[in-house]
């Protein structure tokens, strides 16, 4: 009989980039088939978003061939939820501000990370990383313990930075990484100077990976989103971009002033 602890490891080319899964809780053939369904779902979304497939949702939208009313229901999500990010980040995040139009990309894989998550635990997964090149959605912890996610140098690979420890949720990074300097501000079109490097963790993951996004615009001036009730549960750490300095942002922080206030 598969021992029922076993993990179970994956590695999905889609998107251009691996996705990599680590699971466990589950006999290693249920885990298979949900590790299956989650490379199906993968591929679907990317026939969807794609901003590289000329006949994909998204590009039909890019072109003005389709109006967001005649969209699949998974794309409609998504639209809604980059307009919500848009306003937390009072327009610091806006996939409408890019070259040829409409480009969820800096939300939709920490969005569809959440949902391969859920797929695997209806699998019978009880232990979840989905890393969807570097947003990660995580379920259940490690080995008895949480999982511990390090954050690397945007200076050199082989440095970890900062370690954070989550059961459950989602974490996703965005800088100056392999990409190099690639983030726009919206405001300007010129190369985001906000931060070099921002991390955010919270509940969700494609709103983490837009907040991620978000902050290498605004640096510092963005530490006030983190103080709105719709980011209760969130927090932020951001490398500066001209000093060898970070800094960190709690939205329990906020909730803590305001208890104290009313008091």
């Amino acid at each position: 009989m598969t021992n029922k602890s076993a993990r179970t490891h994956a590695e999905i080319e889609v998107w251009g980039t691996i996705i990599f899964i680590d699971c466990a809780g589950a006999p290693d053939i249920k885990l298979q088939g949900g590790i299956a369904e989650v490379t199906e779902y993968f591929h679907h979304i990317d026939r969807l978003f794609s901003t590289y497939k000329l006949d994909s949702e998204v590009s039909r939208l890019r072109r003005g061939e389709m109006e967001i009313e005649e969209a699949s229901p998974e794309v409609q999500e998504v639209w809604d939820k980059c307009l919500a990010a848009l306003e937390l980040t009072d327009g610091s995040f806006d996939p409408w501000c890019v070259e040829g139009g409409f480009d969820p990309s800096g939300y939709v894989k920490g969005w569809a990370a959440d949902r391969a998550v859920a797929i695997l635990k209806k699998c019978g997964a009880t232990s979840v990383q989905v890393n969807a090149a570097g947003d990660l959605s995580l379920a259940g912890g490690f080995e008895g313990g949480p999982w511990s996610i390090g954050i690397r140098s945007p200076d050199d690979a082989h440095t970890v930075v900062k370690v954070f420890e989550i059961t459950d949720g989602a974490i996703a990074t965005s800088g100056t990484y392999e990409k190099g300097s690639h983030i726009k501000d919206p405001e300007t079109n010129l190369i985001a100077i906000g931060a070099r490097s921002a991390t955010v963790l919270g509940p969700d993951g494609g709103l983490c990976e837009a907040l991620a996004t978000a902050l290498i615009v605004a640096g510092q001036d963005g530490a006030h989103w983190f103080g709105k009730p719709e980011l209760a549960g969130y927090q932020a750490w951001v490398i500066n971009r001209h000093e060898e300095t970070a800094w960190g942002i709690d939205s329990a922080a906020f909730s803590a002033h305001e208890d104290s206030s009313e008091g």
